[in-house]
């Protein structure tokens, strides 16, 4: 059974990716994205950073981001394996694969201890 903790952050995050790629598409700024995808959310721009990094999201505050994002009733809660990949993503996998295959086995496994190091910083 997946972890529901990490369901409902996989979900809000999808939802914010939704939601910034829609205000920066329709001409807004990326500054103050994140503090107004909490006001939808109703909830503190500090609840928003700590819900990201690590505050789980209980049953009540789950319902209210299903509602307040139009979803229905549980819709955080699904896991969700086949999510496609956002235009920024599709970009750095191509630029990735890009630098992968121009380069030699000594290339690509500096590549891939790059990758090693950044994943650990972020950990």
């Amino acid at each position: 059974m997946p972890d529901i903790t990490a369901t409902r952050k996989q979900n809000v995050l999808a939802l914010f990716q939704d939601y910034a790629e829609s205000a920066l598409a329709s001409g807004a700024s990326p500054k103050g994205l994140e503090q107004a995808f909490a006001a939808t959310l109703q909830i503190s721009p500090s609840m928003w950073s700590q819900i990201k990094s690590s505050r789980p999201i209980g049953d009540k505050l789950a319902r209210q981001i299903d509602k307040l994002s139009a979803r229905p009733a549980g819709w955080l809660d699904e896991p969700r394996k086949n999510l496609a990949p956002s235009a920024a993503e599709a970009a750095f996998m191509e630029l990735a694969l890009a630098a992968w295959r121009s380069t030699n086995s000594a290339g690509r496994k500096a590549l891939r201890e790059q990758l090693k190091a950044i994943l650990s910083a972020l950990r």
